[in-house]
Protein backbone atom coordinates (compact mmCIF):
# COMPACT_ATOMS: atom_id res chain seq x y z
CA UNK A 1 0.00 0.00 0.00
CA UNK A 2 1.60 3.65 -0.86
CA UNK A 3 2.16 6.44 1.80
CA UNK A 4 -0.80 8.65 1.50
CA UNK A 5 -0.73 12.11 3.03
CA UNK A 6 -4.38 13.57 2.84
CA UNK A 7 -5.60 17.17 3.34
CA UNK A 8 -8.71 18.40 2.83
CA UNK A 9 -10.43 21.70 3.43
CA UNK A 10 -14.16 20.90 2.44
CA UNK A 11 -15.25 24.46 3.47
CA UNK A 12 -14.00 26.19 0.57
CA UNK A 13 -15.91 23.87 -2.22
CA UNK A 14 -18.97 25.78 -0.91
CA UNK A 15 -17.45 29.50 -1.87
CA UNK A 16 -15.87 29.55 -5.04
CA UNK A 17 -16.93 28.47 -8.50
CA UNK A 18 -13.79 27.31 -10.11
CA UNK A 19 -11.32 24.86 -9.43
CA UNK A 20 -7.79 24.11 -10.90
CA UNK A 21 -6.13 20.51 -10.01
CA UNK A 22 -2.32 20.47 -10.38
CA UNK A 23 -0.04 17.02 -10.64
CA UNK A 24 3.36 16.30 -10.28
CA UNK A 25 4.25 12.71 -10.91
CA UNK A 26 7.95 12.56 -9.93
CA UNK A 27 10.21 9.18 -9.31
CA UNK A 28 9.47 9.47 -5.43
CA UNK A 29 6.38 10.67 -5.09
CA UNK A 30 2.95 11.99 -6.77
CA UNK A 31 1.44 14.50 -5.59
CA UNK A 32 -2.10 15.98 -6.49
CA UNK A 33 -3.37 19.55 -5.01
CA UNK A 34 -6.95 21.37 -5.87
CA UNK A 35 -7.05 25.08 -5.46
CA UNK A 36 -9.78 27.26 -6.25
CA UNK A 37 -9.28 30.35 -9.03
CA UNK A 38 -7.60 32.76 -5.98
CA UNK A 39 -4.68 29.74 -5.31
CA UNK A 40 -6.62 29.05 -1.89
CA UNK A 41 -5.68 25.07 -1.53
CA UNK A 42 -8.80 22.54 -1.26
CA UNK A 43 -7.11 19.35 -1.23
CA UNK A 44 -3.84 18.01 -1.19
CA UNK A 45 -2.68 14.47 -2.01
CA UNK A 46 0.68 12.97 -1.53
CA UNK A 47 1.74 9.13 -2.34
CA UNK A 48 4.65 7.14 -2.97
CA UNK A 49 4.73 6.38 -6.71
CA UNK A 50 6.77 3.40 -6.11
CA UNK A 51 7.40 2.81 -10.44
CA UNK A 52 3.98 2.82 -11.11
CA UNK A 53 3.19 5.86 -12.48
CA UNK A 54 -0.24 5.70 -13.87
CA UNK A 55 -1.59 3.69 -11.10
CA UNK A 56 -0.17 6.33 -8.51
CA UNK A 57 -1.82 8.78 -10.41
CA UNK A 58 -5.45 6.93 -10.82
CA UNK A 59 -5.19 6.11 -7.25
CA UNK A 60 -4.28 9.41 -6.35
CA UNK A 61 -7.74 10.77 -8.51
CA UNK A 62 -9.79 8.93 -6.84
CA UNK A 63 -9.24 9.50 -3.65
CA UNK A 64 -9.49 13.47 -4.85
CA UNK A 65 -12.95 12.50 -6.28
CA UNK A 66 -14.08 10.85 -3.38
CA UNK A 67 -13.38 13.51 -1.37
CA UNK A 68 -14.28 16.32 -2.75
CA UNK A 69 -17.16 14.79 -4.65
CA UNK A 70 -18.55 15.86 -7.94
CA UNK A 71 -16.91 19.39 -8.47
CA UNK A 72 -15.80 20.70 -11.90
CA UNK A 73 -12.23 20.84 -12.79
CA UNK A 74 -11.94 23.77 -14.85
CA UNK A 75 -8.26 23.46 -15.60
CA UNK A 76 -5.21 20.48 -15.48
CA UNK A 77 -1.49 21.25 -15.10
CA UNK A 78 1.18 18.57 -14.88
CA UNK A 79 4.83 18.65 -14.40
CA UNK A 80 7.67 15.92 -13.13
CA UNK A 81 9.08 13.38 -15.24
CA UNK A 82 6.17 11.94 -15.66
CA UNK A 83 4.38 15.32 -16.76
CA UNK A 84 3.91 13.94 -20.31
CA UNK A 85 2.01 10.74 -19.14
CA UNK A 86 -0.35 12.31 -16.65
CA UNK A 87 -0.79 14.80 -19.38
CA UNK A 88 -2.48 12.47 -21.50
CA UNK A 89 -4.15 10.53 -19.10
CA UNK A 90 -5.34 13.59 -17.55
CA UNK A 91 -6.10 15.52 -20.92
CA UNK A 92 -4.02 18.62 -19.32
CA UNK A 93 -4.71 22.16 -20.19
CA UNK A 94 -0.71 22.96 -19.56
CA UNK A 95 2.34 20.88 -19.30
CA UNK A 96 5.25 22.20 -17.74
CA UNK A 97 9.24 21.19 -16.85
CA UNK A 98 9.91 21.31 -13.39
CA UNK A 99 12.25 24.57 -14.16
CA UNK A 100 9.57 26.82 -14.80
CA UNK A 101 7.01 25.11 -12.35
CA UNK A 102 9.95 25.19 -9.73
CA UNK A 103 10.89 29.44 -10.50
CA UNK A 104 6.65 29.80 -10.85
CA UNK A 105 6.03 28.59 -7.07
CA UNK A 106 8.92 29.94 -5.84
CA UNK A 107 8.34 33.42 -7.38
CA UNK A 108 4.59 33.45 -5.83
CA UNK A 109 5.60 32.28 -2.31
CA UNK A 110 9.07 34.45 -2.00
CA UNK A 111 8.92 37.70 -3.98
CA UNK A 112 12.52 38.53 -5.36
CA UNK A 113 13.68 34.91 -5.35
CA UNK A 114 16.98 34.49 -6.64
CA UNK A 115 18.13 31.10 -6.59
CA UNK A 116 16.17 28.12 -5.94
CA UNK A 117 17.92 24.51 -4.83
CA UNK A 118 15.99 21.82 -5.75
CA UNK A 119 16.90 18.61 -4.85
CA UNK A 120 14.42 15.93 -5.82
CA UNK A 121 14.46 12.27 -6.62
CA UNK A 122 16.04 11.29 -9.83
CA UNK A 123 17.58 14.26 -10.25
CA UNK A 124 18.45 17.56 -8.58
CA UNK A 125 18.41 21.51 -9.99
CA UNK A 126 19.96 24.60 -9.06
CA UNK A 127 17.96 27.60 -10.75
CA UNK A 128 19.25 31.44 -11.08
CA UNK A 129 16.49 34.08 -11.52
CA UNK A 130 16.51 37.85 -12.11
CA UNK A 131 13.54 40.14 -12.02
CA UNK A 132 11.45 36.94 -11.80
CA UNK A 133 13.06 35.32 -14.89
CA UNK A 134 15.14 32.21 -15.13
CA UNK A 135 18.58 33.11 -16.60
CA UNK A 136 20.44 29.85 -15.69
CA UNK A 137 20.08 26.08 -14.59
CA UNK A 138 21.66 23.17 -13.76
CA UNK A 139 21.06 19.72 -13.45
CA UNK A 140 22.62 16.48 -12.26
CA UNK A 141 21.34 13.58 -13.49
CA UNK A 142 24.14 11.35 -13.87
CA UNK A 143 25.18 10.46 -9.88
CA UNK A 144 22.26 8.97 -7.83
CA UNK A 145 24.59 10.24 -4.57
CA UNK A 146 23.32 13.81 -5.42
CA UNK A 147 19.49 13.08 -5.28
CA UNK A 148 16.49 12.28 -3.00
CA UNK A 149 16.49 8.70 -3.74
CA UNK A 150 19.78 8.08 -2.61
CA UNK A 151 18.93 9.26 0.96
CA UNK A 152 16.02 7.03 0.41
CA UNK A 153 17.87 4.04 -0.31
CA UNK A 154 20.21 4.45 2.22
CA UNK A 155 17.37 5.00 4.95
CA UNK A 156 15.74 1.65 4.06
CA UNK A 157 18.78 -0.04 4.37
CA UNK A 158 19.29 1.87 7.74
CA UNK A 159 15.55 0.76 9.00
CA UNK A 160 14.68 4.37 9.35
CA UNK A 161 11.84 5.79 7.72
CA UNK A 162 12.57 8.66 5.47
CA UNK A 163 10.38 11.21 7.11
CA UNK A 164 12.46 10.91 10.02
CA UNK A 165 16.22 10.82 8.29
CA UNK A 166 16.30 14.68 9.60
CA UNK A 167 15.12 13.94 13.33
CA UNK A 168 17.86 11.59 13.38
CA UNK A 169 20.81 13.47 11.61
CA UNK A 170 19.85 16.31 14.14
CA UNK A 171 20.08 14.08 17.25
CA UNK A 172 24.38 13.56 15.69
CA UNK A 173 26.73 15.16 18.19
CA UNK A 174 29.81 13.85 15.82
CA UNK A 175 28.53 13.54 11.71
CA UNK A 176 30.80 10.49 10.35
CA UNK A 177 32.64 11.28 6.91
CA UNK A 178 31.04 9.65 4.47
CA UNK A 179 32.01 9.37 0.51
CA UNK A 180 29.84 11.44 -1.66
CA UNK A 181 31.26 11.23 -4.95
CA UNK A 182 29.38 8.40 -5.82
CA UNK A 183 26.12 6.27 -4.51
CA UNK A 184 28.12 3.07 -4.68
CA UNK A 185 31.43 3.90 -3.01
CA UNK A 186 29.06 5.83 -0.19
CA UNK A 187 26.88 2.96 0.59
CA UNK A 188 29.83 1.01 0.80
CA UNK A 189 31.41 3.35 2.74
CA UNK A 190 28.64 3.47 4.87
CA UNK A 191 28.52 -0.08 5.81
CA UNK A 192 31.92 0.44 6.79
CA UNK A 193 31.10 2.76 8.98
CA UNK A 194 28.27 0.47 10.36
CA UNK A 195 30.91 -2.27 11.64
CA UNK A 196 33.29 -0.18 13.01
CA UNK A 197 30.67 1.36 15.22
CA UNK A 198 29.87 4.56 14.35
CA UNK A 199 25.81 5.66 15.57
CA UNK A 200 23.42 5.62 13.31
CA UNK A 201 22.87 9.25 14.15
CA UNK A 202 26.31 10.33 13.04
CA UNK A 203 25.83 8.30 10.21
CA UNK A 204 22.66 9.48 9.14
CA UNK A 205 24.46 13.25 9.40
CA UNK A 206 27.10 11.91 7.46
CA UNK A 207 24.96 10.81 4.47
CA UNK A 208 23.33 14.59 4.59
CA UNK A 209 26.83 16.31 4.18
CA UNK A 210 27.59 14.08 1.68
CA UNK A 211 25.17 14.54 -0.64
CA UNK A 212 25.38 18.29 0.05
CA UNK A 213 28.94 17.93 -1.04
CA UNK A 214 28.35 16.40 -4.02
CA UNK A 215 24.84 18.72 -4.94
CA UNK A 216 27.57 21.90 -4.61
CA UNK A 217 30.70 20.12 -6.44
CA UNK A 218 28.55 18.90 -9.19
CA UNK A 219 25.60 21.62 -9.68
CA UNK A 220 26.89 25.28 -8.02
CA UNK A 221 30.73 25.00 -8.41
CA UNK A 222 31.85 28.38 -9.84
CA UNK A 223 28.28 29.65 -9.46
CA UNK A 224 27.36 32.29 -7.09
CA UNK A 225 24.42 31.13 -4.68
CA UNK A 226 22.44 34.72 -3.69
CA UNK A 227 19.80 35.22 -1.45
CA UNK A 228 17.20 34.88 -1.57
Amino acid sequence: MPTIILTLIPSEVFFTEKYFLGIDVGSVSTDLVVSNGNGKILSKLYLRTQGRPVKALTDGLKLMRRELGGIDISGVGTTGSGRQLAGIITGADIVKNEITAHAAAAKRLVPGVRTILEIGGQDSKIIFLKDGVVTDFAMNTVCAAGTGSFLDRQAERLGIPIERFGEYALRSKNPTRIAGRCAVFAESDMIHKQQTGHSTEDIVAGLCRALVRNYLNNLAKCKEICEP
